[in-house]
């Protein structure tokens, strides 16, 4: 009999496990761009820990493990920042992301508190870039960070809906 995974608010026991999953997430992207300093490969569990305090972070879970995680904010100005959307090696290519994100969307503009949504990626990580495309996101700009890697920041309108079918 097989299990089937969950989403739900992360709670701060999970903060180690969403640690060790970010770690092991971020692996492939690190070895994508030559840059194994990057945040999420150095973040740390206090950090997480007022992350969880501080905004909406979801979790995936199969059974009593965390396999996927996701993470969002709200700033002043109604755009919510969606960020750290990662999915265990293992479970990828399963629609978890999407749900994930689906997920964040819906509870970030719960009230009508969020008007817009960002998040960004690097310019290789063609798989994610293609997942927020697929949701609605359009780049809205670029930032060459160093010559190794441009940042694409994506956005799209509360309103657009979580799911677009013609990207």
């Amino acid at each position: 009999m097989g299990m089937s995974v969950t989403i739900s608010e992360a709670a701060d026991t999970d903060a180690e496990q969403i640690l060790k999953l970010q770690y092991l997430c971020y692996q492939s992207e690190a070895e994508l761009y030559g840059d194994y300093s990057i945040e999420p490969l150095t973040q740390t569990l206090d950090s997480i820990k007022a992350e969880l305090a501080a905004g909406s972070v979801l979790v995936a879970r199969l059974g009593a493990e965390v396999v996927a995680s996701v993470r969002g904010t709200v700033d002043a100005a109604a755009t919510a920042r969606i960020g750290k959307l990662i999915v265990h090696p293992r479970m990828q290519r399963h629609g978890l992301g999407g749900r994930l994100l689906e997920a964040i969307e819906r509870r970030l503009a719960e009230g009508g508190v969020a008007q817009r949504f960002e998040l960004f990626s690097g310019h290789r990580s063609e798989s994610n870039l293609q997942l927020y495309r697929k949701h609605g996101y359009a780049p809205v700009s670029t930032r060459r960070v160093d010559e190794r890697l441009t940042v694409v920041t994506l956005s799209k309108d509360a309103e657009a809906g979580a799911y677009v079918t013609s990207a």
